[in-house]
């Protein structure tokens, strides 16, 4: 089968597109044809290595797994002998550790639900991490309640995309950052307030937020607690960070502050559940959200895909097609 390979830390230019064996799924796996697969920065991350706390999880010298990608969507082509719940020809979505850049993919089947009706491989393929991550920020770690007041910065990229929509699910009133061009955008998205961030700083202005979920965190802790009600949620979500420990000094410092405020600052991982696709399955499906697509790419040009994610000014989510 094809696959984008990589056999060390790099750019993307590491990736090569090559043939290698077939995997076989072992007892509680699915094999699955794959239509389709979604890259974010947190493939970015994996592939070049760096922060170089990544090596600690995929690999020290080199990736673990040469196949990178997580999120896909496709066709169930031979299970496991204790997959009860799934046949070949079932068409489904989900999230595997690794190597959903290829033709096909072993994912544990507890990884997988099925595609809404009303879902393209494409769509599908766009919604597990960046739409829990969304989905646990919002209901797990903030509590968000009908009457509320949301703030998401990086309200059109793919994580910010889906917490407009969620947030709005939800009965909250949604404010939403973003720069110029990706207005109409959030707007479309459900989103009551749009900032333009070019023109107003919302640390700045006399808003408070009870919920911010900051996906940029391009300003100061002190400056975006200013934006929050007194006894606030602030979930810092962005994975860039310095060179050796990434986010880890910035989520220590917010743990720290949370201590001695009334105000919760809450950094999270988030967690695959199949649970929670089984929620995001069913709002897909009444189309209480949507996935963005901003492009989509050719498996062999999957560090095309990767080049544009890392550069970090993407719509919504980069898919790509197999």
């Amino acid at each position: 089968m094809r696959a984008a390979v990589q056999h060390r830390y790099g750019p993307p230019s590491v990736l090569e597109s090559s043939e290698v064996g077939l995997p076989l799924p072992g007892r509680n796996d699915v094999l699955v044809q794959v239509g389709a697969a979604s890259v974010h920065p947190g493939d970015y991350f994996v592939m070049t290595g760096k922060p170089y706390v990544v090596r600690l999880v995929f690999g020290f010298r080199r990736p673990r797994n040469g196949i990178p990608g997580r999120d896909l969507a496709g066709v169930v082509a031979a299970v496991g002998k204790d997959v009860a719940a799934l046949r070949p020809g079932d068409e489904v979505f989900g999230w595997s550790t690794a190597g959903a850049l290829a033709e096909y993919a072993c994912v544990p089947a507890d990884n997988l639900v099925p595609v809404p009706a009303n879902l393209s491989a494409v769509d599908a393929a766009a919604v597990p991490t960046s739409a829990m991550t969304a989905l646990q920020a919002l209901r797990d770690i903030a509590n968000v309640r009908p009457g509320q007041t949301v703030l998401v910065t990086g309200a059109s990229g793919g994580v910010g995309s889906f917490a407009v929509q969620i947030a709005k699910a939800f009965g909250a009133e949604v404010t939403g950052v973003c720069s110029p061009r990706n207005v109409d955008l959030v707007r479309s998205l459900g989103a009551d307030h749009v900032v333009d961030y070019t023109r107003t700083d919302f640390t700045r202005t006399e808003k408070r937020w009870d919920v911010i979920l900051d996906n940029v965190e391009a300003q100061p802790l002190a400056a975006v607690r200013r934006a929050l009600t007194p006894t606030g949620t602030l979930i810092p979500n962005s994975g860039r960070g310095g060179r050796w420990l990434g986010p880890l000094g910035r989520i220590a410092k917010a743990r720290l502050l949370s201590g001695f405020t009334r105000q919760r600052l809450k950094p999270f991982t988030s967690v695959g559940k199949r649970q929670d696709l089984l929620t995001l399955a069913d709002l897909l499906a009444t189309g209480q959200i949507t996935p963005v697509i901003d492009r989509t790419y050719p498996l062999d040009e999957a560090a095309d895909a990767l080049r544009y994610v890392g550069a970090g000014h993407t719509r919504g989510k980069v898919v790509v097609t197999v």
